[in-house]
């Protein structure tokens, strides 16, 4: 089992019921919660005092959105990384949350299992998307890029074909494990391609790798 313990998690919901079971159940399964919020003043507040590693967040909160709190949250804690847990699947929900800087989306209907390895996945810097989000916000992307909305003055960087076919894995939530299963590579040369591209990019990591593939409707 994954170790969950040195994760330190932040519940953000308005709802008592749902944001205390949710939090019940990331503690039971050996997550650290160091707290809860209601609010995004709450958010922004309580993630300055204890910096969590991630921050689960509503989209729908008393005084904003998740879109608000996360920005808020990001700016008063830089490594502290944000998945979006909420009730909408909307297209421009899911959209905005990715433009603010969440690393992942998930619906409420996550099962608790769901839940778990997707805390730990955004911990580890992954992202992670309820199946169908991440083509659903490609696609998005890419109808805008279709539509002369693209902005031309900055091309994409040579990358090859290789790597990104594994950029568009990536972007969907595949491990490097994953990727090499899917595509009859080793791990290591998954690997060697991730960090190839993250230095011709000039990206810093994995989130970062995928908001700049859905950004540029990078599908392979």
């Amino acid at each position: 089992m994954t170790d969950t313990t040195a994760v330190r998690v932040m519940v953000v919901d308005d709802h008592p019921i749902w944001r205390d079971g949710v939090a019940r159940d990331l503690a039971e399964d050996g997550f650290d919660v160091v707290a809860t919020a209601d609010s995004v003043r709450a958010a922004v507040a309580r993630a300055g005092a204890v910096t969590p590693d991630v921050v689960l967040m509503d989209m729908q909160l008393p005084d904003g959105t998740g879109v608000d709190a996360t920005v808020g949250v990001m700016s008063v804690s830089a490594t502290t990384r944000v998945l979006v847990l909420s009730a909408s699947s909307e297209r421009d929900d899911v959209l905005a949350a990715v433009k603010a800087g969440a690393s992942g989306y998930l619906v409420k209907s996550a099962s608790r299992s769901e839940l778990r390895d997707a805390v730990t996945a955004t911990a580890a810097g992954q992202a992670v998307f309820t199946p169908g989000l991440a083509g659903l916000v490609l696609g998005e992307f890419r109808r805008i890029a279709g539509g002369g909305d693209a902005d031309t003055d900055n091309p994409t960087p040579p990358i090859t074909e290789r790597e990104t076919e594994v950029l568009r894995l990536v972007a969907k939530g595949l491990s490097a494990r994953q990727i090499a299963a899917k595509l009859g590579l080793s791990h290591r040369t998954v690997e060697n391609h991730v960090q190839s591209t993250l230095r011709k990019l000039q990206l810093g990591n994995r989130v970062e790798l995928t908001r700049y593939a859905i950004e540029h409707g990078l599908d392979g």
